[in-house]
C-alpha cells in the first residue's frame, strides 16, 4: 500500500522525504545543504546517499561538498582569477590573455574590442559567446543570456560550495580558433592527489543538429567502455599531440589537491588552459555501466573532514 511504501521511503532517507514536503513551502534555495544534496542524489539515483562510508565517485564528489572545504577552491573555480595562479604554476604561454572584465553588459566598449572575442561569465557553466565579426555581432542576444547568468548564484543550483562567493562578472577574452576546423577540441583530465588516472574528449559541442558526444580514456589514452551523461562518439577521437604536454600539465595543477577535473584546449598545436572543475556534472551523473562509478570512487582517496 502507498501508505507502507512512504513510511518505508522516510524510514530509509529521512531527509530526502523531508525535503520533499519542505519544497511544498519553500524555495529550494532556503533548504540547508545537506538536505538538499542528499534529496538531489536519491531523486538523480533513486537510492540514498551514504554520507558515512561513500564509495562511488558521485557519494564522493557530494561527500567533498560538504566536508572537503579548502578555500583556496573560490579562486580556482572563478574564471578570471585562476588564471593568475595558473601562470605561476605553470606559466602564461598556457593562459588565453584576457581583454578586460565588466560588472554588466553595459559596461562594455565594443569599439575597444578586436574583431573577434569571446565573452563569458566567470562564475558559472555554459554561458559563453562567440563573436567571429564584431560588425555583424547579435548584442542584444548576448546582453539578454550574459545578463541572465549575472543574476545566477551557480553554488545554489548544486551546493558547490566553491562558487558561493565567487563575484559574478563578465570578461572578454581573446578569441583562439583551429586553422582547419571551427570547432576546438576540449580535453578534460580527472586527476586524483596530482595524478591523472582518466579524460574525455567532448565532441560535436557546437554542432546544433547531433548531441554533444563524451568519449573517455585512460591515462594512457586507451578508449574506456562506458558512458556518462553522453553517448560516444561514433568515430574515436584521435590522441591529441600534444597529449603527454597537457597531462603533465594537468598533474602540475593538481599536485596536492584530492580531485580535480583539469581542461585544457589544444589549437593549432598550442595548449591552453580552459579551467578547473571540483564536481564533474554536480557530482549527480549516471555511469553506465554502473561499475565505473565505483572505480572512480577507488581513485578519490577523501582528505580530512573540514567543518
Amino acid at each position: 500500500m502507498k501508505i507502507f511504501r512512504i513510511i518505508k521511503q522516510f524510514v530509509s532517507d529521512p531527509e530526502y522525504k523531508l525535503c520533499q514536503l519542505a519544497l511544498r513551502f519553500m524555495p529550494a534555495e532556503s533548504i540547508p545543504d545537506r538536505m538538499w544534496i542528499k534529496y538531489q542524489f536519491h531523486y538523480a539515483f533513486g537510492y540514498p546517499l551514504n554520507l558515512k562510508e561513500p564509495l562511488t565517485y558521485n557519494e564522493k564528489l557530494n561527500w567533498l561538498k560538504l566536508y572537503g572545504k579548502n578555500p583556496m577552491y573560490t579562486e580556482l573555480v572563478d574564471k578570471i582569477a585562476v588564471k593568475e595562479w595558473v601562470k605561476k604554476r605553470i606559466g602564461g604561454e598556457y593562459v588565453i590573455p584576457t581583454i578586460n572584465s565588466y560588472k554588466s553588459f553595459d559596461e562594455i566598449d565594443f569599439d575597444s574590442l578586436p574583431k573577434q572575442f569571446v565573452l563569458k561569465c566567470n562564475h558559472d557553466s555554459g554561458s559563453v559567446i562567440i563573436c567571429e565579426d564584431r560588425d555583424s555581432f547579435k548584442k542584444d542576444k548576448a546582453r539578454e543570456i550574459l545578463s541572465n547568468a549575472l543574476k545566477k548564484n551557480f553554488y545554489k543550483v548544486n551546493r558547490e560550495w566553491p562558487y558561493k562567493h565567487v563575484k559574478p562578472m563578465i570578461f572578454a577574452e581573446q578569441y583562439i580558433a583551429c586553422n582547419d576546423t571551427k570547432e576546438i577540441a576540449d580535453y578534460k583530465f580527472f586527476c586524483f592527489n596530482g595524478k591523472v588516472k582518466a579524460l574525455f574528449i567532448a565532441t560535436d559541442r557546437q554542432n546544433n543538429e547531433e548531441e554533444t558526444k563524451f568519449d573517455f580514456f585512460d591515462e594512457d589514452f586507451n578508449h574506456l567502455a562506458f558512458t556518462n551523461g553522453h553517448p560516444n562518439a561514433n568515430i574515436c577521437p584521435a590522441k591529441p599531440k600534444c597529449f603527454d604536454l597537457m597531462k603533465t600539465l594537468a598533474e602540475r595543477l593538481s599536485n596536492g589537491i584530492p580531485h580535480v577535473r583539469v581542461d585544457f584546449y589544444e589549437v593549432n598545436g598550442h595548449v591552453y588552459f580552459g579551467e578547473m572543475t571540483f564536481f564533474h556534472w554536480g557530482g549527480f551523473m549516471k555511469f553506465e555501466p554502473k561499475e565505473w562509478d565505483k572505480k572512480f570512487g577507488e581513485w578519490l582517496v577523501l582528505p580530512p573532514k573540514t567543518k
